[in-house]
């Protein structure tokens, strides 16, 4: 069966990573994938939160908010309901827990790097979109201090392996990488796979939409984020020189 976009099987979309799309942070990237697109901006903070004082460490988080026409219906801003949904908490923690295994915390020293990824645009995919954008956000942040001389370590020891992720997910009987909206609703499974760039594996996020699925399946679907991943890298490096 045909992807929507004609697309391989095994072919991410058309991926950009724009660096410096806001004058204001100390990293900003807008990262598309397709017709998603991600607003990742990285915000430095002197100092640490209250329970991690006098470690010596550092910290980095992230926050993920949908503006409320990314998608075809306009849905109402979480700040005017009051609460965060528990679908955007798992996110934002997810592209939280991605960022920190690309740094060395100890080489950073007692500062803060806060990664806000707003979807100005959503056709599946958003969250390994802002993994991706979001590392090279903080890249060009940890740049920041460093020309500040605000490391506590080289900064080549800050930034020790790079961070990307993509979705992949069965959609009738075929694995697919990099799933768009109508892929993603119609998936049989649905995954997400955070990798570094040698394809060591940081997080796997895997669900049989419609029932189980094999470990074959499972095996393929691997593969398929794993070289998607590395295709992801590629691009990172690409953008940062």
């Amino acid at each position: 069966m045909a992807r929507p976009d004609g697309r391989e099987p095994d072919r991410l979309r058309p991926v950009t990573l724009t660096r410096g799309w806001s004058s204001h942070p100390e990293g900003s990237v807008l990262v598309e994938f397709g017709a998603t697109r991600v607003l990742c901006t990285a915000s430095v903070t002197e100092g640490v939160p209250r329970w991690r004082r006098g470690s010596g460490l550092g910290w980095v988080t992230a926050e993920y908010a949908m503006l409320p026409r990314a998608t075809n219906t306009r849905s109402d801003r979480e700040s005017v309901k009051g609460r965060v949904g528990g679908r955007t908490h798992e996110i934002s923690r997810l592209i939280g827990r991605s960022l920190r295994a690309a740094i060395d915390l100890k080489a950073l020293g007692e500062n803060s790097i806060v990664l806000d990824c707003d979807v100005l645009q959503a056709d599946g995919g958003t969250r390994t979109a802002a993994i991706t954008g979001a590392y090279v956000a903080l890249h060009d942040a940890v740049s920041w201090l460093a020309d500040r001389k605000a490391l506590a370590g080289k900064p080549e020891k800050v930034m020790h392996r790079s961070v990307a992720a993509v979705s992949v997910g069965v959609v009738s009987g075929e694995p697919r990488l990099d799933l768009c909206y109508d892929e993603d609703v119609a998936a049989e499974v649905d995954m997400n796979v955070v990798c570094t760039g040698t394809g060591d594996f940081v997080e796997v996020q895997g669900t049989g939409e419609a029932g189980v699925f094999a470990r074959e399946q499972l095996d393929a679907l691997l593969d398929l984020g794993v070289a998607g991943c590395l295709d992801l890298a590629e691009a990172q490096r690409k953008a940062l020189r």
